[in-house]
């Protein structure tokens, strides 16, 4: 499980978070990236990466996860949820779910009516700033049901969040999509990219080490992998994994 993973199988996961961040920074990746890398550091069921627009006063997702309702309340009214205020407070530090006194959960709209239909009940909400002090955007993650984030993952995260300001501050906004449009489908079976990743080098029927070598992470992490996709798609193996993907159109990078 990820609270089992042990110290340097994480920091390898934040440098690779590091330099996604950096990529996407100088341009040369975008922030699906940087999402797909913190799935490494924290497992979780949604996030994004938002930047602040000061002059319209909203967020602008520049890589997401989360269904379409919740996505436009980060853009539109979290800013003007009461958590936020905590958020962008003196201390600056992210706010863990956990964490949040219960008065506080009860009077947040985005809480009572967004996060908690959808069962979550652990992830953070990290307000990122640039060097200069200036509110540059926000990270979202959100995990459902009771897989708490060890310490050492939190930690992590935090240590992060320069980089991933500079990120945000960085990424080109996605392009407004086109009236009458369909909405972006979610990814199959709400797994994560790297999750996705993993599904896909199982349709070849490599081991978890083969599939450690591939994807440049260790077989302790990629062991982690496979049991969130056997319990978000709920089969019963690694073969019906597999068959799943196949059915979905889902093979291995070359």
């Amino acid at each position: 499980m990820a609270a089992e993973r042990d110290t340097a199988d994480l920091l390898d996961s934040a440098l690779r978070v590091r330099e996604a961040a950096r990529s996407a920074t100088a341009g040369a990746a975008g922030a699906d990236a940087v999402l797909a890398a913190l799935a490494e550091v924290v497992e979780h069921d949604h996030a994004s990466l938002t930047r602040w627009d000061p002059r319209r006063r909203r967020h602008t997702t520049l890589a997401g996860s989360y269904p379409e309702d919740a996505t436009a309340y980060i853009e539109t009214r979290l800013h003007r949820d009461p958590v936020f205020t905590v958020l962008r407070g003196p201390a600056r530090g992210g706010l863990w779910l956990g964490d949040v006194p219960e008065e506080l959960l009860a009077a947040s709209p985005g809480f009572q009516d967004v996060l908690a239909p959808l069962g979550i009940e652990d992830g953070v909400a990290q307000c990122l700033f640039a060097a200069d002090g200036r509110y540059v955007g926000m990270l979202n993650i959100s995990v459902r049901g009771r897989r708490r984030t060890p310490g050492p993952a939190r930690a992590v995260v935090t240590l992060l969040t320069e980089s991933l300001a500079a990120a945000v501050a960085s990424c080109e906004a996605p392009p407004a999509p086109e009236a009458g449009a369909a909405p972006r489908a979610e990814r199959p079976g709400g797994l994560s990219p790297r999750e996705l990743d993993v599904l896909a080098e199982l349709t070849a029927g490599r081991t978890n080490r083969q599939i450690a070598e591939r994807l440049y992470v260790t077989p302790r992490t990629v062991g982690t992998h496979v049991e969130h996709i056997l319990a978000k798609l709920d089969v019963p193996n690694r073969a019906a994994a597999a068959a799943r993907a196949a059915a979905w159109g889902i093979t291995p990078a070359r």
